[in-house]
């Protein structure tokens, strides 16, 4: 069985990329990376509802399940990220009606935003943090921000198939020092393609 890593919300921000979409940031409860995940307008809206404990005056669709299933006893114990393909996360509720326990395929961001209303804990495998994480990094070998940054380098691009492995890790640690988690998710799938 492999070991599960603890997430939390980290925060969301707006997709610089796809319009109508933002970027979902999770990160290892007690450690540095970040797991940036695109998510549609509803699921942002949603989660967002939930962390701010904003009450609607009818109940939004996650609401609703969480309603239905617990008029059946059903809880859901856990939220898995469980794998990651070709830019896509994917993730599964285990769920228990206090006789049987069950597994259910969903969309990551209807499974987190269940897991809020649920109080349940998220986690992903070390397998998705070494493919899609993104590490903060918070110590002594960043660059200073008193140095000069060329500002060619840190243009925003589509394609970053141009540039250098090395202008490439100094791209990636811009973008996440800016919290730019989109554009660090695209920088680190180019550094991926050239491992």
């Amino acid at each position: 069985m492999m070991e599960k890593i603890l997430l939390e919300i980290i925060g969301m921000s707006y997709s610089q990329s796809q319009s109508g979409a933002y970027a979902l940031i999770l990160g290892e409860k007690d450690g540095k990376r970040r797991l940036p995940i695109i998510i549609g307008g509803f699921e942002a809206q949603s989660i967002a509802i939930e962390l701010e404990k904003i009450k609607t005056p009818r109940p939004l669709t996650h609401d609703l399940f969480k309603t239905f299933a617990e008029s059946f006893d059903i809880r859901i114990l856990e939220v898995i990220v469980n794998k990651f393909s070709e830019g896509v996360f994917y993730a599964i509720l285990n769920c228990s009606d206090g006789k049987t326990k069950m597994e259910i395929d969903s969309r990551t961001s209807d499974a987190i935003a269940l897991a809020l209303r649920f109080g349940c804990p998220i986690y992903t495998y070390e397998s998705i943090m070494v493919t899609a994480g993104i590490l903060m990094e918070e110590d002594a070998e960043n660059p200073r921000q008193d140095e000069p940054v060329e500002d060619e380098i840190f243009r925003e691009e589509t394609s970053f198939t141009e540039y250098s492995l090395d202008e490439l890790g100094q791209m990636l640690q811009a973008a996440v020092e800016n919290e730019e988690y989109e554009k660090a998710s695209r920088i680190r799938d180019e550094i991926k393609k050239r491992q």
